[in-house]
């Protein structure tokens, strides 16, 4: 299984670029963010910024958190963070804050790349407070489907490269075991490729 220091190393290979190839889910991007209907003073989390793409759709008056394991990747957010934004480096599967300290939190393109993605899930629910939210933005195998042979071979390549193909969002959520519930589940793009989900915390 690759670990974070191969992460690191990766997306500090692709930071400078990023940007390029990331333009292309800005609509997924808004679609998902508005989903958490964030109020003013809400605190957010953002666990894989990565280069901070996520921050122009966070509302006026949302306070933001903007981690990632990568600070070369981080360095680019900082330049789109503004007043009620923070940034940090951090491990997504240990997060260095307390528990029940946000509103919301943001799990965009970080699940299918994360090494443990039970841990990053198990992490955000434990930083949400009740009656939170989390979005989750993402490529998936579909939970009750079976990777064909070309997807399993693409997987190598992608796996190495950049994001894991074949994980099932409903395999991460039943291992995390946490109180979270599906409230949306849509198809996003690609035929189903991508998902948003929605997830709540009970109170």
């Amino acid at each position: 299984m690759i670990g974070n220091a191969f992460n690191r190393l990766r997306y500090t290979l692709w930071s400078p670029g990023y940007d390029l190839v990331g333009r292309r889910f800005d609509r997924l991007r808004q679609r998902s963010i508005a989903l958490l209907d964030l109020r003013p003073g809400e605190r957010v989390l953002l666990i894989g910024a990565g280069t901070g793409a996520d921050l122009p759709y966070l509302p006026d008056g949302a306070l933001a958190l903007a981690t990632d394991l990568t600070p070369a990747m981080l360095a680019r957010a900082r330049a789109r963070a503004r007043p009620g934004v923070e940034v940090a480096v951090m491990d997504g599967q240990a997060l260095d804050l307390p528990d029940s300290s946000f509103d919301a939190v943001i799990l965009h393109l970080i699940l299918a790349v994360i090494p443990d993605p039970v841990l990053c899930l198990r992490e955000a629910n434990r930083v949400l407070e009740a009656g939170g939210r989390i979005v989750v933005m993402d490529k998936f195998l579909g939970d009750d489907d079976r990777p064909s042979l070309f997807r399993r071979l693409a997987n190598v390549v992608t796996g190495l490269l950049a994001t894991e193909i074949n994980r099932r969002f409903g395999d991460i959520l039943s291992r995390a075991e946490t109180p979270l519930r599906v409230v949306h589940d849509e198809r996003a793009a690609l035929g189903g490729f991508f998902r948003i989900v929605l997830l709540r915390k009970p109170l």
